[in-house]
């Protein structure tokens, strides 16, 4: 029934309206409660169900986050209702059992922005010195999952993972994208007060327009980490730090200026590592690591193959190998899961014509 103008401006009607809609919020809270609970009873009996199996299943999960966000009738935006659940299932696994998550730190980084992207706020988590520890530690049995970069839309490659995903066992199980927000901080009162700037040496260089033209006299000082400058920065009253929000929040650090990355597109992409990767979720990609015969020819005989199945590659990246002077391997990643029919036969046959290959494991794509 529609309400009249008159009643509209009525005080005594909007307090009871309002008295009304407050008490439907709080039997709706009880309810989302009680279901929380009953959630959080099936997780646990999952648990128990799997006697000690792998808890975490990163193809489930995507699947209901896909799901849930299909389904979304509104108002709430898809990226609340994908903080939301992610937020739900983070606390139902850890009922089944908590997870031990590793990632490049200090505290503070956008690697441990993107872990708590991917697996919500309920693990253990625990900021490693390199990516070479957290390789090391997820491969000896200390850490249950580890958090990588693997790759920045603006700087390209990180090396040094691709290297050890080639020296290790270890599996890609998931990614993450996480979209590169760097923002100004300091104690000084203004940006004029600003007379050090410090930052990890690719942000400065992701800032580096916006830099000259706000802050052209202050001297540019690359440090280990953006969280190590927002530490520096809470140290120093002349100084700011170029860091994520995750920095400025641990170090009470004001924000002077919000996104001042050069390029507002700008992405990190982090891998997902474990013993063990993912299966079938429906979107899924399949990483490679591949080395060609050196005769003319051999790198485009082996991808023939992927085409040959109608197999979409979305990466190839070639490393320098270790073995030998100008000698290289190539990672790719192809869409579709390394089950499915078409890519299936379409790897087989890569194996055969190449010098070298190591599945990289197949996982989820990210949700954005």
């Amino acid at each position: 029934m529609e309400t009249s103008d008159k009643a509209t401006e009525d005080p005594a009607w909007r307090e009871r309206e309002l008295i009304a809609v407050r008490q439907r919020i709080d039997a709706i809270d009880a309810e989302i409660l009680r279901l929380l609970s009953e959630r959080g009873e099936c997780a646990r009996r999952i648990g128990v169900l799997k006697g000690g199996g792998v808890i975490y299943r990163p193809e489930r999960e995507a699947d209901v986050l896909r799901r849930l966000i299909a389904a979304n009738p509104g108002p709430l935006p898809n990226e609340a209702v994908r903080v939301i659940f992610r937020e739900v299932m983070s606390a139902c696994l850890a009922l089944e059992q908590p997870l031990q998550v590793g990632f490049l730190g200090p505290w503070g980084t956008f690697s441990e922005m993107a872990a708590r992207k991917h697996f919500g706020s309920a693990p253990h988590f625990h900021p490693m010195t390199t990516i070479d520890e957290v390789f090391r530690e997820v491969e000896a049995g200390n850490l249950d999952y580890g958090v990588v970069p693997i790759e920045n839309s603006a700087e390209g490659a990180v090396g040094v993972t691709h290297d050890l995903l080639l020296l290790h066992p270890l599996k890609i199980c998931g990614e993450a994208l996480l979209r590169v927000h760097q923002h100004l901080m300091g104690q000084v009162p203004s940006l004029r007060a600003v007379k050090r700037v410090y930052s990890h040496a690719q942000s400065l260089a992701q800032c580096h327009e916006w830099l000259n033209l706000h802050l052209p006299d202050a001297a540019r000082i690359p440090v280990g980490s953006n969280a190590e400058a927002a530490r520096m920065a809470a140290e120093d009253p002349d100084s700011a730090a170029i860091a994520g929000a995750a920095a400025a929040e641990r170090y009470g650090l004001p924000i002077l200026a919000h996104n001042i990355e050069d390029d507002p597109n700008n992405t990190t992409r982090f891998l997902v590592i474990a013993k063990h990767d993912a299966g079938p979720s429906g979107k899924d990609k399949t990483s490679l690591v591949c080395s060609a015969p050196n005769r003319p020819g051999a790198m485009h005989r082996l991808l023939e193959p992927l085409a040959k199945h109608g197999v979409s590659m979305t990466k190839l990246q070639s490393r320098p190998a270790k073995g030998g002077l100008w000698e290289y391997v190539f990672f790719i990643d192809i869409e579709g899961h390394q089950s499915d029919p078409p890519v299936s036969q379409a790897l087989a046959e890569l194996e055969e014509r190449a010098a070298f290959v190591k599945r990289l494991g197949s996982y989820p794509a990210a949700i954005a």
